[in-house]
């Protein structure tokens, strides 16, 4: 059991440092002025999943997700 916790301490970090270094990567969500007129609604925007943008976005939420489950079963303590 001493292994299978040193193999999930090890991937927890893994996961914690990309997850830091994809928020890191991320842009900004102030719109700013654009907003108000509606500039902001792009070709762009409209297909923001598609983008490198949106797959970051897709990619942080999966980390974070396995981030809160590996951080519960290592506090178990069941290892």
């Amino acid at each position: 059991m001493g292994v299978l916790k040193s193999i999930l301490t090890i991937i927890f970090i893994i996961i914690c440092i990309a997850l830091v270094v994809l928020v890191l990567m991320q842009e900004g969500k102030s719109a700013g002025l654009g907003a108000i007129s509606g500039a902001a609604e792009t070709y762009w925007g409209k297909n923001k999943g598609r983008s490198m943008e949106g797959q970051l976005v897709k990619i942080t939420k999966i980390l974070a997700v396995s981030f809160i489950l590996l951080a519960a079963i290592l506090n178990l303590g069941v290892f």
